[in-house]
C-alpha cells in the first residue's frame, strides 16, 4: 500500500519533493497543487493531475500527506495552519524566531482537524537541530556552534533581486576558515556573527543601474547583510547561467563539551549538498513518512523533529531496522 503525497506548490523544492519520492517505494504523486497557471508547469512523474490550489478540497482519499513547499518565508505561516485542518501536512518553515507561534498555529488548526502537523523540517531546521538537541542533552556543559556553506542561501538571494534595478542575484554564504578551525579544535571561541560567516553576492543588474546605489544597499541591509563582511560582484546575465545556476549548500553543526575532570570531547555532524532543494525534499518526504504514521495511529496536532522517534521515518518494519541499523 503506497502513501499518498500531495504537493502544494511546484517550485525548487516542490521538484525536490518529487524526485524523493520517486525514490521512495512506499509511495506515490497523485496530485501537485499551484497559485500558478498550471499549464505552465513541467511535472516531471507522467499521469499526475496539476491543478490550481482553488481544486485544493478535503479529498482524504487522494492525498494521505501534502507537503506544502512556500515560495516565501510568509507563505507558509498561512498555508500550513489553513490547510492543517484539512490534511496531514509537513512544511519546511524555517524563520527560527518565528517557530514557536508557527507551532502554535498549526497545532491549533491540526487538533481540530484531527491530523498531523510536521513543522520546520529540512536541515537547518531539522536535521541540524537534532543535533544540536543530541549533543547538548549528552554534554550538558559545553557549547554549540552552526556553520553554514559554502553555499547558495536562497532568501538571501531573493531579497537581492528585491532591489531596484536587479535582475538576478547568487548570495553565498562561506564560513570563516579561522573560526571553524578553532571550534574543531575544540577551544570554545566567542564568536561574533562577522567573525563566523562571511557573504559573497553576484548580482546580474538592468542596464544603466546605479550599481553603487545597488551594492550600498546590500552592504547595508538590514536581517540579511549589515552584521556581515559582504562582497559584491557584478556580473552579466550569460555569467550567472553558466557560473552559478545550481543550489548548492551545507553546513556543520559542531559541540564542543566537556566530562568529568576536564576531558574535552567535540561532536560534529556536516553536510556537503550539490542540491539544497532536492536534500531537503527528501528530508520532507521522510517525515511525511512518519505523519502517516502517527495519524493512523491516533495522533494530531502540531510536531516538530524534536518529537518523531527515528523509526517513524524509515520505510522498514521495525524488525528490519533493529536488525541492520542497531
Amino acid at each position: 500500500m503506497s502513501i499518498k503525497i500531495g504537493i502544494l506548490g511546484y517550485g525548487n523544492l516542490g521538484r525536490g519533493v518529487e524526485a524523493a519520492i520517486k525514490q521512495s517505494d512506499d509511495m506515490v504523486l497523485t496530485g501537485v497543487y499551484t497559485r500558478r497557471n498550471p499549464d505552465s508547469l513541467k511535472i516531471n512523474t507522467e499521469g499526475v493531475a496539476v491543478r490550481s490550489v482553488s481544486e485544493l478540497e478535503p479529498k482524504r482519499d487522494d492525498i494521505d500527506v501534502l507537503v506544502i513547499c512556500g515560495g516565501s518565508a510568509t507563505d507558509l505561516p498561512e498555508m500550513t495552519p489553513k490547510y492543517a485542518e484539512l490534511y496531514n501536512v509537513i512544511d519546511s518553515f524555517d524563520t527560527h524566531a518565528n517557530i514557536p507561534t508557527h507551532f502554535a498555529n498549526v497545532d491549533s488548526a491540526a487538533k481540530k482537524g484531527n491530523t498531523v502537523g510536521i513543522i520546520s523540517c529540512g536541515w537547518d531546521p531539522g536535521m541540524f537541530s537534532l543535533n544540536r538537541l543530541y549533543a547538548l542533552s549528552i554534554l550538558p556543559v559545553g557549547n554549540a556552534y552552526t556553520f553554514w556553506g559554502k553555499g547558495v542561501s536562497q532568501g538571501h538571494s531573493d531579497a537581492i533581486r528585491r532591489i531596484e534595478g536587479v535582475v538576478d542575484a547568487r548570495q553565498y554564504t562561506i564560513p570563516v576558515e579561522k573560526a571553524l578551525n578553532s571550534v574543531r579544535a575544540g577551544e570554545n571561541p566567542e564568536l561574533t556573527t562577522r567573525e563566523k560567516h562571511t557573504r559573497e553576492c553576484f548580482v546580474v543588474v538592468e542596464d544603466g543601474a546605479d550599481k553603487a546605489r545597488i551594492e550600498n544597499e546590500i552592504v547595508t541591509m538590514p536581517n540579511y547583510f549589515a552584521d556581515y563582511d559582504t562582497t559584491v560582484h557584478f556580473i552579466t546575465e550569460e555569467e550567472m547561467k553558466r557560473d552559478h545556476s545550481g543550489i548548492p549548500h551545507g553546513g556543520s553543526v559542531i559541540y564542543s563539551g566537556q566530562t568529568g575532570d576536564g576531558n574535552n570531547h567535540v561532536i560534529e555532524y556536516s553536510l556537503n549538498l550539490s542540491s539544497n532543494p532536492e536534500f531537503t525534499g527528501a528530508v520532507l518526504i521522510a517525515y511525511a513518512r512518519a505523519a502517516y504514521k502517527l495519524n493512523r495511529e491516533g495522533v494530531s496536532g502540531a510536531k516538530t523533529v524534536f518529537d518523531i522517534a527515528p523509526a517513524y521515518l524509515s520505510a522498514e518494519s521495525g524488525e528490519e531496522i533493529r536488525a541492520h541499523y542497531l
